[in-house]
């Protein structure tokens, strides 16, 4: 019997990574995808510039705003069934996507999207923590980023097929049957092993931090675009009262949004602070780099992104091997290497300009390909190794909430210091792929992209400094910490 057991167990978890890998999988094909569909969904469905945009980051803050709640939900439900959950409303929101008429209606069905997949996310590393042993994490997170690497691979390929020889309404309709299958998988051979903790959802938490974020995000964004009026003071001013005012709640809720008492962990600050600068880094790096090849390069939205396919493709290789390497040595040392590579990578592309080879975009991709390979599954396990096993689904939420907060600001700030140099709304047309720039214009709006590729060095060299503290810091296997209180 012992000798049937292990085999069937082996095979049981190796089932459970392919299904945790094929969602992720599905959320990465449609953060790529997406990026490609833009001028084809600002013409079709008469978007106006400064709002198409909101495509992009009203998904990503839908996913930063509820991963937090959707993982304390995986906690007292059940991490599996969360996760099934999402896939069937990414499923219903992909399609209403297909169906949209306006811009309204893009924008709004592109949030149930952002629902399912905050607990597709959120969920999964809770999942993967339930699944595999501590010293087997490492190696599972880094399987699960090569479904994230496949994705974006895909996304890219699929996207621009998709777009040139159909429609760009078939990106959404295409998570469907894909939606469907994993959702199949997960019911056959996910179940449900984790602790349930009772608790309760910090709406205002969520509707203060939500206000917050989006005052803050809407000024960035028509700053991008516009010149500074009252307008955009009162945004930033809406959002800076309502974060203050998030702050307060937080710190007098006995089960807040933003659970303070997570934080006892020695690890665990740092471990999410460089998740955040990474992504305030990193994320900005995708929408520089196709601003620079469709604007200054005169190339196709599509050209653009096969050029980065390397970089993805690269970062499958890296990804398993990086989370075997954080098993038996780790997560500082290989986090920590990676980011130093992600700021070597951010430095080539600062060198970029009017006349630099193909050759040398592939280098700098591939780069920044390995470094976040390998910063990753370290990060996330590190995370899920030191956290009580009834709050996976608390940390997990977090950690993508910090992420997911450095990205979604990632994008406007890399508009704004890239746009210093050429008119706000033409560099917005570049991004999203409606215009070329001029030879005479080129030279100038590179310097700006030069400015911004090294804001997020700094940004990056943060993180890294952040990650190489924490072998400062006692790091135990696990801590007792109330889940219920930020006493």
């Amino acid at each position: 019997m012992e000798a049937t057991s292990v085999p069937r167990a082996t095979t049981r978890t190796g089932l459970a990574l392919f299904v945790i890998m094929v969602g992720i999988l599905m959320v990465a094909i449609d953060t790529t995808i997406v990026v490609l569909a833009l001028p084809e969904i600002e013409t079709s469905l008469h978007v106006a510039l400064s709002a198409v945009i909101w495509v992009i980051i009203g998904y990503l803050l839908t996913i930063t705003l509820l991963s937090t709640q959707v993982g304390k939900l995986g906690d007292m439900f059940g991490r599996v069934r969360m996760y099934e959950f999402g896939f069937l409303i990414f499923i219903v929101g992909s399609a209403l996507c297909a169906l949209a008429t306006n811009e309204a209606t893009i924008i709004g069905f592109r949030i149930v999207q952002g629902i399912g997949g905050s607990l597709i996310m959120a969920n999964s590393g809770a999942v993967l923590a339930d699944t595999f042993p501590p010293e087997r994490l490492g190696r599972a997170y880094g399987f699960s980023s090569v479904g994230y690497n496949i994705g974006a691979i895909l996304g890219i390929l699929l996207g621009g097929i998709v777009i040139t020889y159909i429609s760009w309404r078939w990106i959404f309709w295409i998570n469907v049957p894909i939606g469907i299958i994993a959702f199949v998988l997960a019911l056959k051979v996910l179940k449900d092993s984790g602790k349930r903790n009772r608790q309760r959802l910090d709406i205002p938490g969520m509707v203060t931090l939500g206000a917050g974020l989006f005052g803050i995000l809407w000024g960035m964004t028509k700053l991008a675009t516009d010149p500074f009026s009252v307008e955009i003071f009162l945004f930033f001013a809406f959002g800076v009262v309502f974060l203050i005012i998030f702050g307060i709640i937080e710190r007098m809720r006995e089960e807040p949004m933003v659970n303070l008492s997570i934080f006892k962990i020695p690890t665990m600050t740092p471990t999410l602070l460089a998740s955040f600068f990474q992504g305030l880094a990193n994320f900005a790096v995708l929408f520089l780099v196709i601003m620079y090849l469709q604007g200054v390069r005169q190339f196709t939205p599509l050209h653009a992104s096969l050029l980065l396919v390397p970089g993805y493709l690269l970062g499958s290789f890296i990804s398993p091997m990086a989370g075997r390497l954080s098993d038996r040595l780790g997560p500082v040392l290989p986090a920590s290497v990676g980011l130093g590579i992600q700021v070597v990578a951010l430095i080539i592309y600062a060198q970029f300009g009017v006349s630099t080879p193909v050759l040398v975009v592939v280098l700098a991709s591939a780069v920044n390909g390995i470094g976040a390979s390998a910063f990753f599954p370290a990060n996330n396990s590190s995370i899920m190794k030191v956290t009580p096993d009834a709050m996976f689904g608390i940390a997990s939420g977090m950690l993508r909430t910090f992420s997911n907060v450095g990205m979604i600001f990632s994008f406007a700030v890399a508009i704004l210091v890239a746009a210093r140099s050429i008119p706000r709304q033409l560099a917005f047309a570049i991004f999203v792929g409606t215009t070329k720039l001029s030879t005479q214009v080129s030279a100038v709006f590179t310097s700006g992209l030069h400015a911004a590729f090294y804001a997020s060095t700094v940004f990056m060299a943060v993180a890294a400094l952040l990650s190489a503290t924490r072998v400062l810091k006692r790091s135990p296997k696990k801590l007792n910490v109330d889940s219920g209180s930020n006493g």
